[in-house]
């Protein structure tokens, strides 16, 4: 059974990227395609480091910033400016409503949003317009115990990624 959120997310090497091919890019990679939700550089490092892949921190960062660049994550920030990352699936830019207590991720139609942005180039006469729309709320699993007061947020990055667990 296929999950959803992974659908449009295809393993991708590092030559198909164009970038240069390195085995700490395959395996980031490969953890990154799959994460169905936003994963810092942090907790992508852990998720390499728990499923025996020796890459520093550092390669990390450089990785995800490559990748950026070259328009192959969607990149989120959370209130505290930190950026989390998730692999941009085949059909491209798309935005995402966030748990803003867990990480949960879902894709969102913003089809409106896309035609504003186009009207908006064409009648400004500005070209090449790129835009983020963040939207975060708080998901049904988070609801109950943020309304109790108890914090909602989980410690565990792989449950929070909701990445399949590459040691099965």
């Amino acid at each position: 059974m296929s999950d959803p959120e992974l659908e449009g997310v295809q393993r991708l090497s590092a030559a198909d990227l164009g970038l240069r091919r390195t085995w700490q890019r395959g395996a980031i990679l490969e953890v990154l395609a799959d994460c169905r939700d936003f994963v810092s550089a942090s907790e992508l490092h852990g998720l390499l480091s728990s499923a025996g892949e020796s890459i520093g921190l550092t390669t990390v960062y450089r990785a995800l910033r490559d990748l950026e660049r070259g328009g192959h994550v969607d990149v989120v920030r959370d209130e505290t400016g930190s950026r989390f990352f998730r692999q941009r699936p085949a059909a491209g830019h798309r935005h995402y409503l966030i748990c803003r207590c867990c990480g949960l991720s879902r894709a969102v139609d913003t089809e409106v949003v896309e035609r504003w942005a186009e009207g908006l180039m064409a009648d400004s006469g500005f070209a090449d317009v790129e835009h983020t729309l963040e939207l975060v709320g708080v998901c049904a699993e988070c609801s109950p115990t943020l309304a109790a007061g108890e914090p909602p947020c989980r410690d565990d990055a792989r449950d929070r990624a909701g990445c399949r667990d590459r040691r099965d």
